[in-house]
């Protein structure tokens, strides 16, 4: 890889900035100075400001997300990408959100820039579990467990029934649902279709993830090994 590029692609500056970055000695690759934007280098043998390039073979991480804080690029407001460090948005492959949790909903959110990584987590063929924590605004019927581990319940304006899903009720008001595919604000219509609207939403888990195993507090992330879902 050009050495220019190496900076683009990472996220160190723009392609027409990553000459003055060289020039000025920024770079260095198997302990020498790179002298040439055209200079073909290694990125895991690159130093840049002295420190080793992050993330060479694909950024994968969890974040702990807050109430408050929308995963999109666009939307006004909080973003889940203002707690990130603001260089792994300028990396070219592209940093984007392994599904989304609405603004009114905390806990595990993953991330990465590998394309293939965010489809095969997010295809409704790979039936990856997610677990929530809830609380209602009414009490949740205990028929629910047994309509919810169906998978006959249609939601309102959908014609395909929900795949079965496992409810435990902690409480009353309260509970833990399994899910294993994720459609648009599927956890509340669910529960609101039962009569119970959702108060209070966290994601504890998703597929071997566990949020209290991570031990990250909201706003904080952490890198994670990819292959803990082919396992």
């Amino acid at each position: 890889m050009r050495a220019d590029a190496l900076l683009s692609q990472f996220g160190y500056c723009s392609r027409r900035e990553a000459p003055l970055w060289i020039q000025h000695g920024r770079m260095q690759s198997g302990g020498k100075v790179v002298q040439k934007p055209a200079e073909k280098v290694d990125a895991e043998q690159v130093l840049v400001d002295g420190q080793p390039v992050p993330f060479v073979h694909g950024l994968y991480v969890a974040l702990h997300k807050p109430l408050g804080y929308t995963c999109s690029h666009r939307d006004c407001g909080e973003l889940v990408y203002d707690l990130l460090p603001q260089q792994w948005l300028r990396r070219s492959s592209g940093l984007n959100t392994v599904g989304r949790l609405d603004r009114e909903t905390s806990g595990l959110l993953l991330l990465s820039d590998d394309g293939r990584f965010v489809h095969a987590l997010t295809s409704p063929k790979r039936h990856v579990s997610k677990v929530y924590e809830f609380a209602c605004a009414e009490a949740v019927p205990p028929s629910a467990i047994g309509l919810f581990a169906s998978g006959t319940l249609v939601l309102e304006g959908e014609s395909t029934p929900c795949l079965p899903a496992r409810l435990e009720l902690t409480g009353e008001c309260t509970g833990r649902l399994t899910l294993q595919e994720g459609r648009y604000h599927q956890v509340r219509r669910m529960l609101a279709s039962v009569g119970a609207p959702v108060i209070r939403l966290h994601r504890t888990a998703i597929g071997p993830l566990c949020l209290q195993d991570l031990g990250i507090a909201p706003g904080e992330w952490m890198e994670i090994d990819p292959g803990v879902f082919n396992s």
